[in-house]
């Protein structure tokens, strides 16, 4: 029952993809050279495509301009309720005209995101939680928010996934676990974490790096 809820939850907001469109791709359009151009700063962390090698740090090549653009504003409001806060990118964020993230968000978007492997030993149980969920512990299948092939649903604000590296998508579950990020839709992705344990966390985590 309880994967059936968020299943329909996650269903619900994809059909409300006309409303949604309205908050989450009222920004979406940028100037992809000047984004180029921005991004030569964030290049340190993320890499000059987006790419970043460091695994606990976030690929942003291929991502979403409507996710881009609202997890800056998050990170703008900083320690604001309902605002997402890391010292580094809040630090940064604060700094970026609302021109600046539309043009960075539209030249992330442009890069193809460069998959990585799954670790063997994961395979089995990330590829059960995210393709089936998993019905004794009421954790819904990945899939059916974020797409066979990890793609997303950019109007109903569910990120792309595809190739993201494992030690980022293990903190940000964690943080979801412990309550500690916020800005999920409704508390979907808290929700879930909670009912996870550090396994599942790993499993599914490796299973995307080498989702495509």
């Amino acid at each position: 029952m309880a994967i059936l809820l968020l299943f329909q939850t996650c269903r619900r907001l994809i059909g409300l993809g006309l409303l949604s469109a309205v908050v989450w791709t009222a920004h979406a359009a940028g100037d992809v050279e000047r984004g180029k151009q921005l991004a030569t700063t964030c290049a340190a962390c993320h890499q000059a495509d987006g790419n970043a090698t460091q695994l606990d740090w976030p690929k942003l090549a291929g991502q979403h301009p409507a996710y881009f653009i609202r997890q800056m504003q998050l990170y703008q409001l900083g320690q604001q309720e309902g605002g997402r806060y890391d010292p580094v990118m809040s630090g940064l964020a604060a700094t970026l005209s609302e021109q600046d993230i539309e043009d960075l968000a539209a030249f992330y978007a442009s890069q193809t995101v460069a998959v990585g492997t799954t670790d063997p030993k994961w395979l089995p149980r990330g590829e059960q939680l995210y393709r089936g969920g998993d019905i004794q512990k009421g954790i819904p299948a990945c899939i059916a928010c974020h797409g066979p092939n990890g793609q997303g649903n950019e109007q109903a604000g569910f990120p792309v996934l595809t190739g993201q590296n494992p030690g980022y998508v293990i903190e940000e579950l964690e943080e979801y676990k412990e309550g500690e990020r916020q800005s999920d839709l409704y508390g979907i992705m808290r929700t879930i974490a909670k009912r996870m344990d550090q396994e599942d966390i790993q499993a599914v985590a490796h299973y995307i790096h080498g989702l495509h």
